[in-house]
């Protein structure tokens, strides 16, 4: 992964391949940012002028590549908008300078090291450049020819170094600033990793070796429940899914303890390794992707991780409920009942409607360790991609201030997301002749539906929340920011703030 460095040098005479500055969007034409005064000066004054002349605006996605002034090492200036210049005395948002800062990074793949004089006026500022940088310079390519000399798109290696300006090496709180970004940035790496691995290698048992793996390097405790365990356990949730591959079912619990933490918070993953809708078979063009799947179990897992590595005082658990849903002899039917783990029955109507049974049994496991708060994340539903479209999730809980927290959590690290209701009036499209509940309802307002079913396989007292990150998990289109194409890493920041924030006494 990219090195990052702070560093209070003058910026003409840094080595690098690159400058990056900001632009922002003025009132009357570009703006250059803060941090860029080296270089504007060198322009004498004039480089607003002249990224305006180039066609550059400040808007936020806009990049400029300019030659660097006389008396430069560095031969190249790229200049990033930043959008709307903010008001006096305020500083720019942390999320603008997260997506700047990673389409730079993104932009200069095969680049050794750039310079980021990009506005820092605080730690906070020096960790979403930070975090910026090492998402943009993500690149998967470990299925192609070129990832054995480590080279990714077009044959160009990620930007190898990126160098801070203004951040400073001796702060503390810069420094904190700079590991965090690097924990959390290198974890949700991984989950990316797994997201765009094929399903042919990262099989349930496969993903529970990696996170087995994972528990050794960090000292947390791993648990994993084979489909014999699984079967006997009674989790006909899981089993019901999973029956029908011959790359059989996991339940894989990750713990991370600290000998301070006051509060216990559960993570339950959705881990579709493989969805191919079951007998309930997905048309063509619909199933290309259902790699992504197990994005759900992938943030859960990257989180737990970031988490530990982050000492932060909170006990986690993580539950990734890990299956892969094929039609085959044994393959659960429409029409068949199925025995929770919680004892509860369901109908299958739809096989294509798995997430929700795997997820059921997962969310009543951690509910018996009566956590103080579970938070679910899962590609559940086309129904909210419809609604939110493709890069928002919605949020759904049993308790509202609850919901709130986790909601304005998600934006304040950059992760859109929406505050969903669960309508009791929806439940009764649930009930089934022959079971318990069926795992259909009404088809109008899906993404809820499928959030009060998973509501049923909470335990009574704990509150909940529900990620519903369908949209925003697998970006098919162009890379954009800080997100590439592919495997986004969706929910692991916020649920990375969510343990901050009760490890902090700040959640309730």
């Amino acid at each position: 992964m990219t090195a990052l460095t702070l560093s209070t040098a003058a910026a003409p005479g840094l080595r690098a391949d690159a400058i990056v500055i900001g632009v922002a969007k003025g009132a009357k034409g570009p703006v250059v940012a803060p941090g860029a005064d080296a270089v504007d000066n060198a322009y004498d004054g004039r480089l607003a002028g002249v990224l305006e002349t180039l066609g550059a605006s400040g808007a936020e996605g806009e990049l400029t590549k300019l030659p660097a002034p006389a008396g430069f090492k560095a031969p190249l200036v790229v200049a990033v908008g930043l959008g709307a210049e903010p008001e006096k005395d305020a500083g720019y948002d942390a999320e603008a300078l997260r997506k700047a800062a990673g389409l730079a990074a993104r932009t200069l793949a095969g680049s050794k090291k750039a310079v980021f004089a990009l506005p820092i006026d605080d730690a906070g500022a020096v960790g979403a450049i930070g975090e910026g940088v090492l998402l943009g310079a993500y690149a998967f390519d470990a299925y192609k020819d070129s990832g054995k000399d480590a080279k990714a798109k077009n044959g160009k290696a990620p930007l190898a170094e990126a160098a801070l300006l203004g951040g400073k090496p001796r702060d503390a709180a810069h420094k904190s600033a700079v590991a965090r970004a690097v924990a959390v940035a290198e974890e949700l790496n991984r989950s990316r990793d797994l997201i765009n691995m094929p399903p042919n290698d990262l099989t349930p048992a496969a993903f529970a070796a990696q996170v087995q793996a994972a528990a050794k390097e960090h000292g947390l405790k791993v648990q994993v429940l084979d489909d014999k365990a699984l079967v006997k356990g009674g989790y006909g949730g899981i089993m019901g899914v999973g029956g029908g591959s011959v790359a059989t079912p996991r339940l894989v619990k990750l713990s991370y303890t600290h000998p301070n933490a006051e509060k216990h918070l559960a993570f339950v993953g959705k881990g579709i390794t493989y969805d191919s809708g079951g007998i309930s078979l997905k048309p063509a063009g619909h199933n290309e992707t259902m790699k992504c799947d197990m994005s759900g179990a992938a943030a859960v897992f990257a989180a737990v991780v970031a988490a530990a590595r982050l000492g932060l005082e909170v006990n986690i658990t993580g539950w990734l409920a890990l299956a892969e849903n094929m039609p085959s002899g044994s393959a659960v039917r429409p029409g068949d009942v199925l025995r929770m783990f919680s004892g509860k029955t369901v109908e299958v109507l739809n096989t294509d409607a798995e997430g929700r049974l795997v997820l059921a049994d997962a969310l009543w496991a951690a509910s018996l360790e009566k956590p103080d708060a579970i938070v679910d994340v899962a590609t559940l539903t086309g129904a909210m991609v419809l609604a939110l479209g493709h890069r928002t999730f919605g949020v759904m809980a049993n308790d509202d201030a609850f919901r709130t927290a986790v909601y304005e959590a998600a934006e304040e690290v950059g992760e859109p997301a929406w505050p969903m209701p669960l309508p009791e009036h929806l439940r009764k499209g649930m009930d089934s002749p022959v079971a318990d509940l069926a795992n259909m309802g009404e088809r109008m307002g899906g993404g809820l539906v499928a959030g009060l079913f998973l509501k049923e396989f909470v335990g009574e007292g704990i509150t909940w929340a529900h990620l519903d990150i369908a949209g925003p998990a697998f970006n098919e289109g162009g890379a954009f920011g800080y997100t590439p194409k592919g495997g986004t890493g969706s929910g692991v920041r916020t649920l990375v703030r969510l343990a901050e924030l009760t490890a902090a006494g700040d959640l309730g």
